[in-house]
């Protein structure tokens, strides 16, 4: 990944009405295969980029949904109420960060995915790339 410190990346949602900055390189890069994740993508997996919420701004309208993981924490997805686009998602066992969806980002070429997590969820038609890390649920570490 070649993100600079001071770089600036945008996204927004389809629609246009919610955008978003981030300053610099993300924590980390997950691929998740968490039922949620998947309900939620509507895919086998979802994919973020997370930062500590003091190098994330948003504008526009956002809904949120929140829910209680099996793990306790409670668990919130920030979306475009017009279009639906996944913006975000925060995580009450991970205090201060937010996980933006990978594929609303202007350029996420820029992103390189660095652990998969939840693998036990995979479904087999999607592929996961056998070279990076791989938990079969939520691993230990915190940002």
């Amino acid at each position: 990944m070649s993100i600079r410190d001071d770089q600036i990346l945008r996204g927004r949602c389809l629609c246009g009405s919610v955008t978003y900055e981030v300053v610099g390189p993300p924590q980390i890069v997950a691929h998740c295969h968490c039922d949620d994740c998947q309900r939620l993508s509507g895919a086998g997996h979802s994919t973020g980029a997370m930062y500590p919420v003091s190098r994330f701004k948003m504008s526009g309208p956002i809904g949120e949904y929140t829910l209680t993981s099996n793990a306790g924490n409670l668990v919130t997805r920030g979306f475009c109420p017009r279009c639906g686009s996944p913006i975000l998602g925060r995580n009450s066992g991970m205090e201060g960060f937010v996980n933006v969806s990978l594929g609303t980002f202007d350029d996420s070429s820029l992103f390189e995915p660095a652990v998969v997590i939840f693998a036990r969820n995979r479904r087999p038609w999607d592929v996961i790339d056998s070279s990076l890390p791989t938990f079969e649920s939520q691993p230990g570490w915190r940002p």
